[in-house]
């Protein structure tokens, strides 16, 4: 996943891999992105726009 993400172009390319479950979160958290990675295990993160760079990743238990 995190090479994945190292070599995409545009986050659009998120929703070619349905495996994922590629979303970006709502509310306090609006703007991160969720990738499933395990039953109950999230990578979450957010796109730097204007470095257009990956920041703020973290392997998260969200139960």
């Amino acid at each position: 996943m995190l090479a994945f993400l190292d070599d995409m172009q545009d986050a659009e390319e998120l929703q070619s891999l349905p495996a994922w479950k590629a979303h970006v979160l709502t509310g306090d958290r609006r703007g991160t992105w969720s990738l499933s990675v395990t039953r109950n295990r999230r990578l979450t993160f957010r796109i730097d726009a204007v470095e257009r760079e990956i920041c703020d990743v973290d392997l998260e238990d969200y139960h």
